[in-house]
């Protein structure tokens, strides 16, 4: 699919050199470094508060940075104002004007820019056809659906054919079956147009679906940068496991290091396995973090030899496609088991006694870091 954005507006790499911001006592992003290549898809993840939103206002120009510089393609930008960055920005509420018909909304930014009417009316054509809305330049605002106005907003973005944009969790307002039609649109309509994108979240289900990279921000801080693979199969830490597909965290110490396998020891004498290939620098002693998937454990009612956690179920939720388990193992600690597909599987009652399998192969250890050790 050819690419439509103009000569002057190829896609920008942004980089972000020890960018600091603080509101009065709290840190909102401390020291913040990356890089974010030129035509990706890249996404800032975290929870509430973390300091992604803060993030993209200062890259887009709507916030100054206390410390630290911001460069497009090697320029500084720093102290630049947004309508000198050349970006296209949707916001959450998606900020419309009522009072605009659909098509004056989208020509917006061009009649500011002194595009001409006839090439005025022909890009606000393209881009209404581009997200799905010909037809419709009449219409005010009210009369669309929530994800007719959010598409509005994208089309308003993408028009004045932007370097650089940045989306501020534009589906976060659409019910569920919306967010996935129109996270399927953003990934094909950013593709197609070939624009560098900084997309901010708190769904994990987005930024995997979405990002070419993304970035793990918590407490103003960036905990890791790299594909959704690389994060979620590899995890820097506790906080990125826990909070990118809730996985289950169980202490334990590594009590051998064999050929192929190491033994740990988990709280309350279990022995578990755990592959050599897949957790290397480990040394008998060494207090670990027991990272477990849900999906990677299978629940049964047998015993095995090796690797399995006796206890008791204590509920299940069946979700058509998927039952999501919660076992409790002797001692307190609560595991989360997925299955996909239930109708195969044999349902268990609710207080029985189960066991729950997996392969050494999907056990994945968890180095610990100061902060836990202390807690």
């Amino acid at each position: 699919m050819k690419r439509v954005v103009s000569r002057q507006s190829q896609p920008v790499e942004v980089e972000i050199r020890g960018l600091s911001r603080r509101f009065r006592d709290a840190v909102a992003v401390h020291n913040l470094s990356l890089t974010i290549r030129r035509g990706e898809f890249f996404t800032l993840l975290g929870p509430s508060g973390c300091g992604k939103t803060t993030t993209l206002r200062m890259i887009a120009g709507l916030l100054e940075p206390d410390a630290g510089e911001i460069l497009f393609d090697g320029r500084p930008v720093t102290g630049t104002p947004p309508w000198h960055r050349n970006i296209g920005m949707v916001f959450q509420n998606y900020a419309l004007w009522p009072h605009l018909t659909v098509f004056d909304n989208v020509a917006f930014g061009l009649v500011e820019r002194g595009i001409p009417p006839p090439a005025t009316a022909r890009k606000v054509d393209e881009a209404l056809r581009l997200v799905g809305l010909e037809g419709l330049g009449r219409r005010l605002p009210s009369q669309l659906s929530g994800g007719q106005q959010q598409r509005v907003a994208l089309a308003r973005a993408v028009v004045v054919e932007p370097a650089l944009l940045l989306l501020d969790e534009p589906l976060s307002n659409l019910d569920a079956r919306l967010r996935v039609q129109m996270r399927n649109e953003l990934v094909n309509l950013q593709r197609h147009l070939g624009i560098t994108t900084v997309y901010v979240t708190h769904d994990q289900d987005e930024a995997l679906m979405l990002s070419t990279r993304m970035a793990v921000m918590h407490n103003g801080h960036l905990v890791q940068l790299g594909t959704p693979q690389d994060i979620y199969e590899r995890p820097a830490d506790t906080f990125v496991a826990d909070f990118l597909g809730g996985a289950n965290l169980l202490p334990g110490i590594v009590r051998d290091v064999a050929t192929g396998v190491l033994m740990i020891a988990l709280n309350g004498g279990t022995v578990v396995q755990a592959a050599a290939a897949r957790n290397q620098g480990f040394r008998a002693g060494e207090s670990v973090t027991v990272c477990l998937r849900p999906e990677a454990l299978e629940l049964t009612e047998r015993a095995t030899d090796s690797n399995t956690l006796s206890g008791t179920l204590r509920v299940s939720n069946y979700l058509g496609w998927m039952m999501i388990s919660e076992v409790e193992l002797p001692g307190g600690p609560v595991i989360r088991v997925q299955a996909v597909n239930p109708r195969t599987t044999h349902r268990l009652g609710e207080g029985e006694p189960v066991t729950v399998g997996f392969s050494p192969d999907n056990v994945l250890l968890l180095r610990l870091k100061p902060r836990d050790e202390a807690s």
